[in-house]
């Protein structure tokens, strides 16, 4: 087994004059783009700070005219929207990025053009929410958009327009971020690096991934039909025009809850490698603290309408979303009594990130019995809409992922820059956000008991709220001032700060393996000096060969099965994906999210589709001629099938024939769709007759939309083909792609067509 060597310490060097901006805008290093990402978040980070200051000060004094209402609803919704879609996510993704291909031993992620893109969304959709300011047109309705308050007739400013494409577009980023990351897991890790040995930080970033790809697509598709609503005349949240408003937050918060984990767990995932490197233990039971993470993201798709309590679904739906919000208290505990069972006798060292660890423990268990009140629904029904739900809240999204993100900046700021923050700059930023935290919204908790309500822009001087309110504002101002000496902790420490090494924490997970910061290709420089996997841990076995790796990967509670588990190659599923050809992979994961995409639509579909039953409804439609180009589309999952068969035999001309048969036949079912509209529109039947036609026309739009993709995608590939590229069996991973993808959209308009048409005929 080759040693880490020792080298001479590295620092990040500032950009040198030939190094142009170009060179990071076109850079697919995932180590620059999580810097990128990171700069984006921390950037967005003080924009919203800045405007929670200005809320703070309006709402010091009862009857405060520092900010007159409209600016006050203003910066309430893009503070809150910034801090989760412009702040956390950034945040998560920027560690994401860096971090994950060195955790596994990759030298990038599986998919770089793609990260690149990913990012630029997410900047770009950040820019045009923030435009908003310059044109006078900013959003005004909260974060969570709130249908009918949403609806024309009573926000007519485009400010919900730049809500809705904002946020979409960072949304898009963050599907193609998701994907790429769970393919980068599954295809790139070091040999060796079985499940049972990926580090729990990179096993927490799968299951957000997971959580990205499946929650994200409701509000996508909640968001299409706000714009629908607002700009097409279609009805869906439009309760004069027969929709439903409740849905939209039925949507909103099958994200929403969800959401709340996207943030939190990356944070778990960095405790769990911050706690054990500065108590010189290994974890307290890693399989039961990685489980738990996947069970936390299954009962997190499992308890959205606890938002809504007070809206009145009755008591079955109470009753369930109840216990099912009580029980996902159950694994985050679990996380929560391994870091304690870790630090139990370990040799503790108070470095800045573990004082953040600590501070993340007692916080965020806080903020989490709070939150455990609301799965009381005569509890919620008294606290709903009052400074009890901001208390808790924020308790659990600063307390809990903005303190495990700065542990991992105190952690990882060495190995992205090669030098060391200050230590005693540290504590006094600590100290000053912990104090100003709990200052702040602790209180809060308080004055919602008082009955102070959430988003009000002014109070009547009602005994003690004025009191608890300067304390909050105080409070606000104290985190400021310590995040302003974090920030130049940050610059100083780029500038002048103590050189690390490689490996200053004397940690254990392989991006420590390498130079501080990674050469270009992470370890292409330094291949002998990756250990040989046999644990999560593999520099401490590397350091410590007389420790079986079981025992200095797992801790007490992982050693009570067989050791010699970690050393069995992955089986079943995990084997499929892993042989599974990367544009396959990539393909699949990214149809598995677009099918909650379109099960939002079916599902606004059923909800709408007698709603109506004096105006245009199923009876209307032709299904018979409908039939006759569905069997065109479906006829081509035949040919395509067929397509690959030839060019897996060396066929060129047999796989042209059949892959030119598949564009006809698609665009044939392109062709009868666009001639049902043009009879549906002669008839008088357009998208915003009724909630009948809002609902179809946008189902079955967006198949045809994806079908037209498809379309695209298959000319390339014949394109291709024809000149001849696909000679000697190359890019047969593109056309299997391709052919995936093809094969979902077949897929779906069997459920669309069955749904649609069919049920019609009942």
């Amino acid at each position: 087994m080759a040693t880490i060597a020792e080298r001479p310490p590295r620092t990040m060097a500032p950009p040198r004059a030939g190094e142009t901006v170009l060179a990071w805008m076109t850079t697919v290093d995932h180590k620059r783009i999580g810097i990128m990402y990171l700069a984006t978040g921390t950037i967005f980070l003080a924009i919203a700070g800045l405007e929670a200051l200005l809320m703070r000060i309006q709402l010091s004094v009862p009857r405060g005219e520092f900010l007159s209402p409209g600016v006050y609803n203003s910066l309430f919704t893009m503070h809150g929207t910034t801090m989760i879609f412009l702040v956390g996510m950034p945040l998560v993704f920027g560690f994401a990025n860096y971090f994950v291909p060195l955790q596994i031993g990759a030298a990038d992620m599986v998919f770089p053009k793609l990260n690149a893109l990913s990012f630029w969304l997410l900047l770009f959709g950040a820019l045009l929410l923030n435009f908003s300011f310059l044109v006078g047109k900013v959003p005004d309705v909260g974060w969570f958009a709130y249908a009918p308050l949403t609806e024309r007739p009573f926000s007519l400013s485009n400010g919900v327009d730049y809500w809705i494409l904002g946020v979409m577009v960072t949304g898009v980023g963050s599907i193609m971020t998701a994907f790429n990351l769970l393919a980068t897991v599954i295809k790139l890790r070091a040999p060796g690096m079985t499940p049972f040995r990926i580090p729990i930080f990179t096993w927490m970033l799968c299951v957000v991934a997971v959580l990205v790809l499946y929650a994200l697509p409701s509000l996508a598709a909640a968001q299409v039909m706000l714009l629908f609503d607002r700009h097409l005349g279609t009805h869906f949240f439009n309760v004069a025009g027969g929709g439903d408003a409740v849905f939209w937050q039925h949507l909103f918060w099958f994200f929403g809850h969800p959401e709340v984990y996207i943030l939190a767990l990356p944070a778990f995932g960095i405790m769990s490698e911050v706690v054990p490197v500065f108590s010189r233990k290994p974890i307290f039971g890693y399989p039961f603290v990685v489980l738990s993470g996947w069970v936390i993201a299954f009962y997190s798709m499992l308890v959205w309408a606890h938002h809504m309590f007070s809206v009145g679904l009755g008591f079955i739906p109470d009753t369930f979303f109840g216990v099912t919000s009580a029980i996902i208290a159950i694994p985050t505990g679990v996380k929560v009594l391994s870091w304690l069972a870790t630090m139990w006798g370990g040799r503790i060292r108070f470095t800045t990130a573990m004082l953040f660890a600590c501070a993340l423990i007692v916080t965020f268990v806080m903020g989490g019995i709070t939150g455990v009140h609301f799965a009381l629904v005569p509890i919620d029904w008294q606290t709903t809409d009052t400074y009890y739900v901001v208390g808790h809240f924020h308790y659990v999204l600063f307390g809990g992922t903005m303190f495990g993100l700065l542990a991992g900046i105190y952690y990882w700021y060495p190995k992205i820059t090669g030098r060391l923050l200050d230590e005693r700059l540290g504590r006094w930023h600590f100290w000053g956000t912990l104090i100003g935290v709990h200052l702040t919204f602790l209180p809060m908790h308080f004055l919602g008991l008082m009955g102070m309500p959430r988003r009000i822009y002014t109070y009547p001087a009602l005994p003690g709220w004025m009191e608890l309110n300067i304390l909050i504002t105080i409070g606000g101002f104290l985190t400021a001032a310590a995040t302003l000496v974090f920030a130049w902790n940050l610059v100083i420490s780029f500038a002048r700060g103590r050189p690390a090494g490689d490996n200053p924490w004397d940690a254990w997970t392989l991006e420590w393996a390498t130079s501080s910061p990674p050469p270009p290709e992470n370890f292409a420089l330094h291949g002998a000096a990756l250990p040989p996997i046999r644990s999560p841990r593999p520099l401490y076995d590397s350091t410590h060969p007389g420790q079986p790796h079981g025992d200095a990967g797992l801790g007490a509670a992982g050693r009570a099965g067989r050791p010699e588990a970690l050393e069995e190659a992955p089986r079943g599923g995990a084997r499929f994906l892993s042989r599974t050809s990367t544009p396959v992979l990539g393909t699949l994961l990214f149809v598995s999210s677009e099918v909650f995409f379109f099960g939002s639509l079916i599902v606004a579909f059923i909800l709408y589709r007698t709603r109506d039953p004096l105006g245009p409804g199923p009876h209307d439609l032709d299904v018979a001629t409908t039939a006759l180009f569905s069997i065109a589309l479906f006829a081509s999952s035949a040919t395509i099938l067929m397509a690959e068969r030839r060019l897996h035999r060396g066929d060129q001309a047999g796989f042209q024939q059949w892959w030119l048969a598949t564009i006809v036949l698609g665009a044939i079912f392109i062709g009868g769709q666009l001639w049902e509209y043009a009879t549906l529109y002669g008839e008088g039947i357009t998208i915003g007759r009724n909630v009948f036609t809002s609902a179809f026309y946008t189902l079955t739009g967006f198949h045809g939309f994806h079908v037209i993709l498809g379309l695209i995608a298959l000319a390339v590939i014949a394109r291709l083909a024809l000149a001849g590229d696909f000679r000697d069996g190359r890019h047969e991973g593109a056309v299997a792609g391709v052919a995936v993808y093809w094969h979902f959209v077949d897929a779906v308009w069997v459920v669309v067509f069955s749904v649609v048409y069919l049920w019609a005929l009942l």
